[in-house]
């Protein structure tokens, strides 16, 4: 276990932002325990993390790589798909590199401004990547159930406002989840027992009743959350509606193909998103809080660059032929 250090991570300055308020102590830095009961284990832990979160990066970098260099995957969907990696690397770049520092540790000190930061920056990832979630099943909607019309209605000009806006609204929706939370008082408790600045682990070191600033966090992301999540249900279920009206197996076996791992990836991110916020007071213990975390901030966003490769016939036809040209080229400067 990592020995404490609330004495030190603890300022008393003079300034307003840091002043005395009654009995409340006003904290300058947290501590990040994140798994100081597995500390013997650090350095398996720290090898298992870093190489999937290469991994990650490497494949969310490929797969733009290839959407952007292959003329066959200038479509929407693919425009999608490179709009989610390069989402998906912005995500585990706020949490991962610093929960390495923290596994080698046993904890490791964040600034209250940086853990701010990190909150807000992971906020605006999750909630962006669930509307963008959410245009990527319009578009797929689109696809199958009006193919005729659908190179008129998803143009690029459309695809554009519907990633921009993903963006856009994902990065608006935090703010109100950051400002009720790191408004209220804390006291000398400054130890996160968590491996980045979650909600949960922070609400439970305020020293006032945080009862209505946690419904009023829950029935915000409640509304982030379900709006993406309801129109992507909708979409899917007139999805497979229209593929059961397909009278040919080939033909629903086609049609469910460019779906499935869209489909995949959103039951991943919803399913382990639902378990860890599916309440305002989370009953998992902390362990179970951070297992969880692990699955939607480090595990998922490696499975999804994978996810869309060995599922997708063109990615996989693009990225031979990249491969074909890298080593043209390496042959030509040999």
């Amino acid at each position: 276990s990592a020995p404490s250090e609330k004495s030190d991570e603890i300022s008393q300055v003079p300034n307003m932002a840091h002043a005395e308020k009654g009995n409340h102590t006003s904290i300058s830095k947290f501590i990040l325990l994140g798994f100081e009961n597995l500390h013997s284990l650090r350095f398996l832990l720290f090898g298992i993390i870093l190489a999937v979160y290469l991994v990650t990066m490497m494949g969310n970098v490929l797969i733009i790589t290839v959407v952007f260099s292959s003329r066959q995957l200038q479509t929407p969907m693919y425009y999608f798909l490179s709009n989610f990696s390069f989402l998906e690397i912005c995500y585990t770049a706020s949490v991962v590199p610093k929960m390495l520092k923290t596994v080698l540790s046993g904890h490791e000190t964040i600034s209250f401004a940086g853990c701010v930061t990190q909150f807000y920056f992971f906020g605006s990832m999750a909630a962006t990547e669930c509307f963008l979630l959410a245009s990527m099943s319009y578009d797929r909607y689109l696809a199958i159930c009006n193919p005729l019309r659908y190179p008129a209605l998803m143009t690029l000009h459309v695809c554009i406002q519907l990633a921009f806006g993903s963006w856009i609204m994902g990065f608006m929706a935090p703010i109100i989840s950051v400002s009720l939370t790191f408004r209220l008082p804390f006291c000398t408790a400054n130890e996160i027992n968590h491996f980045f600045c979650d909600l949960n682990p922070i609400i439970k070191l305020a020293c006032t009743d945080t009862h209505m600033v946690e419904m009023t966090i829950f029935i915000t992301m409640y509304l982030v959350v379900v709006g993406p999540f309801t129109w992507t249900v909708i979409s899917y279920s007139q999805i497979v509606r229209t593929i059961l009206k397909i009278s040919s197996v080939a033909g629903r076996k086609k049609a469910f193909s460019t779906c499935s791992s869209h489909l995949t990836v959103v039951t991943l991110y919803y399913g382990t998103l639902g378990v860890v916020y599916g309440s305002p007071s989370s009953n998992l213990s902390a362990d179970m809080n951070k297992l969880f975390s692990m699955l939607y901030t480090v595990f998922t966003p490696m499975l999804n660059p994978i996810i869309y490769t060995l599922r997708n016939k063109d990615v996989k036809e693009a990225l031979r032929k990249l491969i074909q040209n890298i080593k043209l080229l390496c042959s030509a400067y040999n």
